[in-house]
């Protein structure tokens, strides 16, 4: 995967759970698409960002899935942030729920299966 954004920090607040990445730049021309993949190999379920050029991987790493968890119990919207830029991640409880799903006994997950399984279910 090439052009890819770390999750510098997952913090809950009351109505939305914020996911900080380092610079605007990151995610200044980037739109939601609503669409997640999983990468296995490195434990972690990916966000599609949308340019005009290209798509951006937003990488949701094993220390993002406790706050995720939450902010779906919660059913609060999730927002990704850069010192001036909000952008909402449309339809990622849904696509993160699906994802699940899939992933619960599917061996073909390996062991971020296992890793799933503790986290979300």
């Amino acid at each position: 995967m090439q052009n890819r954004i770390e999750i510098t920090e997952a913090t809950l607040k009351e109505d939305r759970l914020i996911l900080t990445v380092q610079s605007d730049e990151q995610i200044q021309k980037a739109k939601a698409s609503g669409q997640m993949l999983v990468d296995s190999d490195h434990f972690a379920f990916v966000y599609i960002l949308e340019t005009e050029e290209s798509f951006t991987y937003l990488i949701l790493g094993e220390h993002t899935w406790a706050p995720l968890k939450e902010a779906m119990n919660r059913e609060i919207p999730v927002y990704l942030a850069a010192e001036e830029q909000t952008l909402e991640l449309i339809q990622l409880h849904q696509e993160l729920n699906y994802l699940i799903d899939n992933i619960k006994d599917n061996a073909n997950y390996g062991d971020m299966e296992e890793k799933v399984k503790s986290t979300f279910l």
